[in-house]
């Protein structure tokens, strides 16, 4: 069992909690698989053989991934698994919280309790933004980075490890990088999209360096864009075609389902490169706690992520303030992965072109 004991997996079956306590889990127990219902840890069967399972779609020829919340019998035919996998947990939906002093002071002390629970010291992915800036104040293990030589990331990164008193580790890009770590991506994740690939490429370039390092675990902060209003659609979601929810915290609830596909991308990524993550921004406490702030403390005119910013008082505010960019434009991965694609003779005229010059190296 991946992320927890059987214990506690066995006792959120029986009480139909969602949230037991911990940081997700995925495996097998009494027969059947079971995946926590943020999907923190991927799990897959074989679509012909259900008894045959694991946590890396590589191992299986024909694998299907279980869906998050949900758990599969793996004892019988698999006709009848194909449409026997079965929802046992959904995200809570709690009333929003009508005191905002005590919502945000909820989210101090979750957050809190979900850094400082994590063992040892793994390394820190640092991009120099509130996510990754808490997790750097509460451990004690390095920090990298990772982009192209003057990308945001970079210089946002070296300006935060200073105001924390850090030592940053600066993990510089080259465009054999990406050609030589895209086929790998393609082949652990399954994925060749220009989004899920520009994604991934820094996670994986930076967790080489680290286990290069030594290292064997890293820290990142996925999880806080979408469980505390990051996201730009989402401060504006009736006037953006990639949602259906009209309201922020409709938003913010439909993005949170949105994190398992995610999820398994990166935690597919890091292993392949090495690593294993720890998301502590996804702790279940950090989770309940998020789920029920109101509006205001999600997004408050051009400010987002309010509750988190807010209750990451600890931190210098030249941190706590600053806005970040996605990873793939932060890092300039996108930028250099289109300027190599029309290179290679993809142009932009083309449809598709750096998903076809992905395609091309990924061959």
């Amino acid at each position: 069992m991946q992320g927890a004991d059987a214990a506690v997996v066995r006792r959120a079956l029986e009480r139909h909690d969602p949230l037991p306590g911990g940081r997700g889990f995925a495996g097998v127990l009494d027969g059947r698989l079971v995946r926590d219902v943020i999907g923190r840890y991927p799990l897959f069967s074989g679509s012909d053989d259900p008894t045959e399972w694991s946590p890396d779609p590589t191992d299986l020829s024909d694998p299907r991934r279980l869906p998050a919340g949900h758990v599969r019998d793996v004892e019988i035919d698999a006709d009848t698994v194909a449409d026997g996998d079965t929802s046992v947990w959904s995200l809570p939906d709690p009333e929003p919280s009508g005191d905002a002093d005590r919502a945000v002071a909820a989210v101090r002390t979750a957050v809190a309790e979900g850094v400082d629970a994590v063992d040892g010291s793994p390394a820190v992915a640092f991009s120099g933004g509130v996510d990754s800036a808490v997790l750097a104040a509460r451990t004690e293990g390095p920090l990298y980075v990772g982009g192209f030589p003057e990308s945001h990331d970079v210089e946002a990164a070296r300006s935060a490890a200073d105001a924390l008193g850090r030592e940053l580790a600066v993990v510089e890009f080259t465009h054999d990088d990406l050609e030589r770590a895209v086929p790998d991506l393609v082949a652990a994740t399954g994925r060749s999209n220009p989004m899920d690939v520009g994604v991934a490429l820094p996670l994986y370039l930076v967790a080489e360096r680290v286990a290069a390092d030594g290292h064997d675990r890293l820290a990142v902060g996925q999880g806080a864009d979408e469980l505390f209003g990051g996201y730009a659609k989402v401060a504006a979601p009736a006037d953006d075609d990639r949602l259906e929810a009209d309201t922020v915290r409709g938003a913010t609830r439909e993005v949170i389902g949105e994190l398992p596909a995610g999820l398994e991308r990166d935690v597919l990524t890091l292993r392949a490169a090495g690593v294993e993550p720890v998301a502590p921004l996804l702790d279940d406490r950090v989770v309940a706690a998020a789920l029920r702030l109101p509006t205001d403390l999600l997004v408050d005119g051009d400010e987002r992520k309010v509750a988190l910013r807010r209750a990451a008082d600890f931190l210098p505010a030249a941190v706590r303030t600053r806005d970040k960019k996605a990873v793939q434009y932060g890092s300039l991965v996108a930028r250099e992965l289109d300027r190599l694609a029309r290179q290679a003779g993809f142009k932009r005229r083309m449809d598709d072109h750096v998903g076809r010059y992905i395609d091309s190296l990924a061959e």
